[in-house]
């Protein structure tokens, strides 16, 4: 049994009574990279040095008796689109392959000041655009349960390096399901909060109307803490919300007698996995079994997400990404004899193909003559999106249904397709258009060994209520302490 296989409590609970170091801890987590990291390759940058500093000065900390934060000592993988002070972050792309930022994201300095150790930075998707890591602008991650499929994205990194045990826990990003995906393609946790729970400061943008982060779990308790972390108002980010931030551990009572829970036949029924469906009908069947009220509902505006997103996410990232023109971020390209030169061969050469392509359709989307047929027209979806979750959320609690249509493929196996490519975040990214919290949970293995994920969503703000349903299935199954055989 790994060390990281204890619950967050029961680690800090033996480090406050000196059973357990934070050095003992952190070389735990550096021990197993090295262990694992070449079948895995989680990390685009180790931070040994800055966390073996923390770590000797947190442990200094307890021989005084001082007071522990929440997150005290545990070693955290962090997604490189999240600015860290004096880390190199590169969103995944060769055109910050050496920008050192000289800040933290607000996130960062929350789990600062809770005491956690961010160990390094994880390989993702260039700038979350992407659904199994293969985008990236460095190195593919590979899925620890079996290297030849992919861990899921655009935070394949840090889902991996949780579910191989070399970090407690990890931050991820969501734009359109980036965080539950790679989760279920992992068997591990993975919570995308409600859209302006969660401070964006410092999070490199890709989609800023969609993009979030969260946590990356191996329970759903460990889940909550993360969450009690991070989420905060930020007077640094416009779109944070002010909201109050209940105790959302207390929320795990395990009881869900009497909860209403909606399953969408558009998310249950065709181009689902045979496997996948199997076993998330199993899991209604456990939440059924402890009392829930299951009943079939509908959300009629489904089909039209995935072109919605394909829509509104590249026409955001056409005009986020437009500041790297080699003048004020990352790398610039020599031997150009004029200004426009410049700009055309940084681009050119710093962008990958996936991250060009989406840069062009969202152009086009936005340009004139087209932005009333494309772009206007998306939002007025989207707000139809929006609608068919709020009205079911009149009548349920919660909405369930798988977190991806099938188990993670194999390397290589999309690639030259990006349509299936991205009808694989079907499940995840009406989510995201309508801006409610969601999480994915293990509910079993599919047929060919690799893990299925289990999604609940809930109502704007109501972590309390997704989290209560997971944990209380997650006490009646088995599936959350499976670990793959590296």
């Amino acid at each position: 049994m790994s060390i990281f296989d204890k619950k967050m409590m029961e680690l800090h609970n033996a480090i406050s009574q000196k059973e357990l170091s934070v050095t003992e801890l952190v070389e735990a987590s550096f021990e197993r990279i090295g262990k694992t990291e070449k079948s895995v390759q989680a990390f685009l940058t180790l931070d040994e040095e800055g966390a073996r500093n923390k770590a000797k000065k947190l442990d200094e900390q307890v021989a005084k008796g001082e007071e522990m934060g929440l997150l005290f000592g545990l070693p955290a993988a962090i997604k490189d689109n999240i600015v860290t002070d004096r880390v190199r972050t590169t969103a995944g792309s060769k055109i910050l392959s050496n920008y050192d930022p000289i800040y933290n994201a607000s996130v960062m300095d929350r789990l600062g000041a809770a005491e956690a150790i961010m160990i390094g930075k994880t390989n993702m998707d260039e700038f979350g655009m992407g659904s199994s890591t293969e985008n990236s602008g460095f190195q593919k991650t590979f899925n620890p349960w079996n290297p030849e499929y992919v861990p899921g994205g655009s935070s394949g990194g840090s889902a991996a390096a949780v579910a191989a045990g070399q970090a407690y826990f990890a931050l991820g990003s969501d734009t359109g399901g980036s965080i539950r995906q790679p989760a279920a393609f992992c068997g591990v946790v993975g919570l995308k909060p409600t859209y302006g729970l969660v401070s964006r400061f410092g999070l490199v943008s890709y989609a800023s109307s969609l993009d979030t982060i969260g946590p990356i779990t191996k329970n759903v308790e460990d889940a909550a803490y993360v969450l009690s972390t991070i989420a905060a108002h930020d007077p640094y980010d416009s779109t944070s919300a002010e909201v109050e931030v209940p105790d959302y551990v207390s929320a795990l009572t395990g009881d869900v007698k009497g909860l209403r829970v909606g399953i969408p036949k558009e998310l249950i029924g065709e181009g689902i996995d045979a496997d996948v469906k199997a076993k998330v009908l199993e899991a209604i069947k456990v939440l059924e079994g402890m009392g829930a009220i299951v009943e079939e509902v509908s959300l009629p505006h489904t089909e039209y997400a995935v072109p919605t997103y394909y829509i509104l996410a590249p026409s955001e990232a056409s005009s986020n990404l437009a500041r790297y023109d080699g003048v004020r971020y990352g790398v610039r390209s020599d031997n150009t004899t004029n200004l426009i030169e410049m700009y055309k061969e940084t681009r050119s050469h710093g962008f990958g193909i996936e991250v060009k392509h989406r840069i062009m359709l969202g152009t086009y989307a936005l340009s004139s003559g087209y932005y009333d047929a494309y772009y206007k027209k998306a939002q007025k979806v989207r707000t139809l999106i929006k609608n068919d979750f709020d009205q079911l959320f009149a009548k349920y609690d919660v909405i369930i249904g798988p977190t991806a249509p099938t188990t993670a493929f194999k390397i290589g196996e999309k690639t030259t397709d990006p349509l299936t490519m991205y009808l694989n975040d079907i499940c995840t990214i009406p989510v995201s258009l309508a801006g409610i919290p969601a999480i994915s949970v293990p509910c079993g293995f599919a047929g060919n060994g690799m893990p299925v994920g289990l999604q609940i969503m809930g109502k704007h703000f109501d972590e309390s209520t997704i989290l209560r349903v997971a944990h209380a299935y997650e006490q009646q199954t088995e599936h959350h302490k499976a670990r793959p055989s590296l």
